[in-house]
Formats: C-alpha cells, structure tokens, sequence
C-alpha cells in the first residue's frame, strides 16, 4: 500500500501542489510532476550538483532532499531565473564567457551562483571556487565559469549594466 501526501509550495514565485509518495526527491517531483526539466539528474547521490535548486534563498541538491521536506518553501529553478524572458546578469556572463558547452551541468551552476551572489554579492575568486566545487563539469574547464560569476557580481554592483 503506498501513502501519498499533499504537497504544497511555491516554485518560481507561483503556487504548485501534488501528491507524492514520501520517497519521491525534489527533483522528481519538479521534473515529473510540474514538467521542470531544466532540473537536471545526474549522480543521484549529491554529488555532481546537477540538480541543483535554491529553496528558501540557499542551494540546495534536489536529489538529496525529499520532495515533502519542501513543504510551505519558496523554489527557484533554473527555469525561474530569468524574468519575462530577459537573462540574468549571470545568465549574461555565462553566455559572455562561454561558461558552458552542453548546458547538463549548467542550470546547478546558475543555481548555485545565484544563491552566492545573494548571500555574498562581492565574491572572492576564491570564494567562487569554493561555492561551486561541489559542482561538477565534464566538458569545460572551469576557469570560464568563475570568471563568469565574478563578472555577474561586478556589474550587478554597478547596477546590473550588461
């Protein structure tokens, strides 16, 4: 006999719900469920970052948490980044710096550098290193992807210009 339980968040600043059975993962359920399938699965064990999200303002890996511990929270996908179809200023730095080539691990590293820049808007190069170690790239160095983040924080201080 399988249990199903009412879940009800906000993913991407808009209300979703749905039943799930208790073992489903966060990502699951935003993949199969609400059809956000830019939450990618990669490892299935937390560590390769792919399935990144911000829930209630920190990362957070979607593989690792079950979908009913996101209840009453505020998700950010990847998909909820940009607004009305205009790019982030991170977004823009990737694309600026080619930090990425087949987009997989892409929307974890978005993710991931969006919840830095909002917790630390001034990162050290450093510090950009550290937040996103736990993220994994097969087909680029990450040398693109640093300068990228770096880049981001400094127009965002200087009022987002592009």
């Amino acid at each position: 006999m399988t249990t199903e339980i009412e879940l009800r968040l906000t993913v991407n600043g808009a209300p979703a719900s749905g039943r799930v059975e208790p073992r489903v993962s966060l990502a699951d359920f935003l993949r199969e469920h609400l059809e956000l399938t830019g939450t990618h699965i990669g490892c299935e064990h937390g560590v390769c970052g792919a399935c990144t999200v911000i829930v209630d303002g920190a990362s957070a890996r979607g593989c690792l948490m079950f979908a009913v511990q996101a209840e009453g929270a505020k998700v950010t996908t990847v998909e909820g980044l940009a607004k009305d179809g205009i790019l982030t200023p991170l977004q823009e730095a990737f694309r600026r710096h080619h930090a990425l080539q087949c987009g997989f691990c892409t929307p974890g590293f978005l993710t991931t550098a969006t919840a830095l820049l909002a917790e630390n808007p001034d990162p050290t190069p450093d510090e950009v290193r550290d937040a996103i170690s736990g993220n994994l790239c097969r087909c680029t160095g990450y040398i693109g992807i640093v300068e990228a983040i770096l880049d981001a924080a400094k127009r965002m201080k200087n009022g987002g210009a592009q």
